[in-house]
Order: C-alpha cells, then sequence, then structure tokens
C-alpha cells in the first residue's frame, strides 16, 4: 500500500483573507488534520465550510503523536498539520513528524502562506536582504541577555517573537546589550489593529507605553560596527 502525504498548510494569523485556494482545496482533500488546539482549528475550519477528523498536535504530545501521525500515514491516508496560525514548524509544532515522515520516505508537501516574519521585515525599513529570526528570546532577563550577546557583532537584520506581557522588558535588554539601534515593533500584522512603531530602541520604548496587546515581532538592525569595518 502506498503511503499518504503529509501536507504542512499555513492558516491565516489574522485576517481571513489571507488563507489561500490551495490551502482551502487540501484541507478538503486530507482525511485527518493535526492541529496544535482542537477547539480553535474547529472553529475556523468551521468558518471554512470544512469538517475533518481532528488530532491534537502540540509541543506535549509531539514525540507520541508524531509516531501516531507516522502510522496513520503508513496506512494510506493522507494528513495535513496546521497551526494555530501562521506556517506549521515555525516556533510551532512540525519539526518530529516532519523529521519522521523523511526518515520512513513519506512524501512531505510544504504550502507557502501566511507568517509574521516576511510581513514584518519587509514592512520595517530595515535591510531585508540578508536576516536571522531567533523566535521567542529566553523568558528570563539573565538568559536573555546572555542570548543577545552572542548576536552582538552578527551584522544582518535581526528577528525575534515576543508576548506582549514581555515586550517592554525585551526591548530593555536589546538596548543594554545590543545598543540604540534602529529597530520596528510590528504588532497583530494583517488584523485589524496593524501597527508599526519604528525608530531607535529608545524611541520605540517611549512610544509603546507601559502597557502593549497583540501579537508582537521585533525586527533590529544588524552590527553597525560590522557594517564599518
Amino acid at each position: 500500500m502506498n503511503s499518504g502525504k503529509l501536507y504542512l498548510i499555513p492558516t491565516p494569523i489574522g485576517n481571513m483573507g489571507d488563507i489561500t485556494e490551495r490551502s482551502l482545496e487540501i484541507l478538503k482533500e486530507v482525511e485527518i488534520i493535526a492541529c496544535e488546539d482542537t477547539r480553535h482549528s474547529g472553529r475556523l475550519l468551521n468558518k471554512l465550510g470544512i469538517r475533518k477528523k481532528l488530532i491534537s498536535y502540540h509541543e506535549f504530545n509531539e514525540a507520541s503523536r508524531a509516531n501516531q501521525l507516522i502510522e496513520i500515514l503508513k496506512q494510506g491516508l493522507s494528513v495535513g498539520v496546521i497551526s494555530d496560525a501562521g506556517s506549521p514548524g515555525i516556533s510551532d509544532p512540525a519539526y518530529r513528524v516532519v523529521k519522521a515522515a523523511v526518515d520512513n520516505d513519506i512524501t512531505v508537501i510544504p504550502l507557502p502562506g501566511a507568517n509574521s516574519i516576511i510581513p514584518a521585515l519587509t514592512a520595517s525599513g530595515l535591510p531585508t536582504d540578508r536576516f536571522f529570526f531567533e523566535g521567542f528570546l529566553p523568558n528570563k532577563s539573565g538568559a536573555r541577555k546572555t542570548r543577545l550577546s552572542k548576536l552582538v557583532d552578527f551584522p544582518h537584520t535581526l528577528i525575534f517573537f515576543e508576548s506582549p506581557h514581555r515586550i517592554l522588558k525585551s526591548l530593555n535588554d536589546i538596548l543594554e546589550i545590543l545598543g540604540d539601534r534602529r529597530a520596528c515593533v510590528a504588532r497583530e500584522i494583517t488584523k485589524l489593529h496593524e501597527q508599526f512603531i519604528r525608530g531607535t530602541v529608545s524611541d520605540i520604548l517611549e512610544k509603546l507605553g507601559k502597557t502593549t496587546k497583540g501579537e508582537i515581532v521585533i525586527v533590529v538592525e544588524g552590527s553597525p560596527k560590522r557594517k564599518k569595518q
């Protein structure tokens, strides 16, 4: 029996208009959809008029679920992996099941689609030719500063994810370790209150105020010192 195919299917990060025709087509075709939160994804699929069997696949059960999904694929059924928002595998579960599929010679088909990294970068006003995506910085300040210190001399644009309750602390650590570089905080990309706050890190800290809500991407210019050498 031929194995099924594993599809990596991006979902909108805010604006429902960002779902692609191909993503809709594949969501309708696959037999199983693996998702982080079955309730969240159930509501999304309901809006799209799609009814499928959902299997939870998140960071806490990723290893065991990956094996289960591989067995389903070996039975000839196709599986679609989605995250709560954006592209699965980018700061979201997918790596383990993809690796297992590759190890078992199962076809993996990634679909392009919505994500917050590229829009934040391209609208930041900072160089886009080369960049480094760090993902989320550590929760604690000490570990965060240690990680940032390893990026001090990196010459290209840096991109970070951050949560609303840590954004001010992270920006202050960025200011202390990386210096007062040009930066951009992109908030609620594709949503009603989409916002891009540009300037130096200290400028942005003044503009943000005490409270910030929503999904956040921080874009910071690379090392000015390295560029002058």
